[in-house]
């Protein structure tokens, strides 16, 4: 058992902890995470949104409406732009952290990938790993 885990960004301006373990550790394809990362996929953990604590400064919102037609609200650090974790309308009990936020992601494991349709030609997709061609929620 992992949980409780923290996680914050760059700067540490900005903390948060989870009380629980994660529903799923996705990588995701779409291209608004090809943005969010610098290159992509972007790796989310993905936990029960009440488990969810900030437990230190403010964070800035960026919300789009992604291709399945439902808004997603994107949370950053205010001083030094740290992506931190997501506000998914289409699914409101959960909430997608980035894992490079973790203070240790090392022990995470994918267990599955997302919008493999918009997938670099250059990305690696490990073939044990379940993939969707979409977002399958």
């Amino acid at each position: 058992m992992v949980a409780p885990f923290q996680g914050g960004c760059a700067c540490k301006a900005v903390r948060y902890e989870v009380s629980s373990e994660p529903v799923a550790f996705m990588l995701c394809h779409c291209r608004d995470c090809q943005y969010v990362s610098g290159g992509e996929p972007a790796a989310v953990v993905v936990v029960p949104k009440p488990a969810f604590r900030l437990t230190k400064g403010a964070v800035k919102s960026y919300s789009v409406k992604g291709d399945s037609g439902n808004a997603v609200t994107r949370q950053f650090c205010a001083d030094c732009g740290t992506p931190l974790f997501s506000a998914l309308e289409g699914n409101p009990g959960l909430w997608a952290i980035k894992a490079g936020s973790l203070d240790d992601p090392s022990w995470l494991k994918p267990t599955a990938f997302l919008w493999k349709s918009s997938a670099q030609p250059w990305a690696h997709l490990d073939p044990a790993i379940h993939a969707f061609d979409k977002q399958p929620m």
